[in-house]
């Protein structure tokens, strides 16, 4: 590994406070012109005496702004010593677990995985205007109809078309031929450029889009694209149990990944990340930012250190070994599991990198689902699918009950 390492909880207390002391002390200097200081000493007081013995929420308590994007040059200095640690951060997900070349990617924690694709997406489509002079009609958002709602989302705030491909009811891989069809028609009606989104798990079935699926085809009907590779579900789960994925940034069709850590790495909610490539963040430079300095190109503008600080503990507390044996475990469970359910005949799929398994809806009766709290594909109709995603508290023994539960019905 190039920087991710497993260090003891005082190196990382350590290193922590060390950074913390690298940042402005409102208490201590007199700072007038930032909107900001620490939490509201009434509610919460920093001189708590368990602080000593918490970073995380030592570092909530003296809130650090990461406004901007710190892998690029200047950034805000009133907040140096943790910006220090979100660099470091970014570094780690880009060349130890995404293996893109060492300092040739920039990126940062965004509040989830939605608006880390949307930065993706916003930064496309600015590049295609920029370079190209193209209209928003003619950039498209291609993703498959398995794709997280951030992508429709996208398209209506960035005012660009979205092509959804068609996915095989089974393998949940994308059609090749209906996708054929679609571009063409796309390109018939102004389509130029496209910006390609590819799932690294999608969030409701863990499947893995075929990237050459996409390039081919685009390739065939000679249109412009930038790939970005949606990791929300699975960026910290894929490249640990799959080897041989082609959807990280070792494979130079790939430019950009979006992450989640609020989701298998349990962080805290909006803990997003977002990674891209050297001199393309450039596309969401905010020039009328001039007040922050080293300006702004992310889509959310100020937000919490303190998120960032959280996913490096988690990570550092594993390290690269650590986290390997975890992933393992979990698709070990999530082995079990299957096994069970062919045992019983209950259709399902599963992807076998992946850690989540979607059971048709024919074989789950309501209230067997609302019982173990197993989510379906849409709570408005009928549902088609149920999915149980096994998490770290997910163990057999709580799987166990939800299995003996369906062999009474089966009987």
């Amino acid at each position: 590994m190039y920087i991710w390492k497993s260090l003891t909880t005082n190196q990382i207390k350590e290193r922590i406070f060390s950074a913390l002391q690298k940042n402005v002390d409102y208490k201590e200097r007199t700072i007038l012109g930032v909107p900001a200081s620490h939490l509201d000493e009434k509610v919460f007081n920093r001189d708590m005496g368990f602080l000593e013995d918490a970073p995380f929420l030592s570092s909530m308590v003296y809130n650090p702004n990461h406004i901007g994007c710190h892998t690029m040059g200047e950034s805000e200095a009133f907040f140096a010593g943790t910006q220090e640690i979100e660099k470091e951060l970014i570094e780690i997900v880009a060349v130890d677990i995404l293996k893109a070349e060492p300092n040739q990617c920039d990126g940062y924690v965004a509040s989830g995985g939605t608006e880390a694709n949307i930065q993706a997406m916003w930064i496309y489509r600015n590049y295609f205007k920029k370079e190209f002079g193209a209209k928003h009609d003619e950039v498209a958002i291609l993703c498959s109809d398995d794709s997280h709602y951030s992508m429709p989302k996208a398209a209506n705030i960035l005012n660009i078309p979205l092509i959804s491909a068609a996915v095989d009811d089974n393998t949940r891989l994308v059609d090749p031929v209906k996708l054929q069809v679609q571009l063409k028609e796309a390109k018939e009606n102004g389509v130029k450029h496209v910006i390609v989104i590819v799932n690294m798990m999608t969030t409701m079935f863990g499947s893995v889009d075929r990237i050459e699926t996409y390039t081919e085809a685009l390739k065939e009907c000679g249109l412009d694209y930038k790939v970005h590779v949606d990791g929300a579900y699975g960026g910290f789960v894929y490249p640990f149990s799959d080897d041989k994925s082609d959807l990280l940034l070792d494979n130079p069709e790939v430019n950009s990944v979006t992450l989640d850590a609020h989701k298998m790495v349990q962080a805290p909610f909006g803990t997003g990340i977002f990674i891209i490539r050297k001199e393309w963040m450039q596309y969401a430079t905010t020039e009328e930012a001039q007040y922050v300095e080293g300006m702004d190109a992310t889509v959310i503008g100020s937000r919490s250190g303190a998120n960032a600080i959280s996913i490096w503990m988690i990570l550092m507390t594993y390290g690269p070994h650590g986290w390997f044996e975890k992933i393992h475990i979990l698709n070990y469970r999530t082995s079990w599991l299957c096994e069970q359910l062919d045992e019983l005949g209950v259709e399902y799929y599963r992807h076998p990198a992946s850690n989540l398994v979607t059971m048709r809806a024919a074989h789950i009766p309501a209230d067997i689902a609302h019982k173990y709290g197993i989510v379906p594909d849409s709570h408005n109709d009928n549902p088609k699918w149920y999915k149980i995603v096994v998490m770290g508290h997910v163990t057999v023994d709580h799987l166990l009950p939800f299995i003996e539960d369906l062999k009474k019905i089966k009987q």
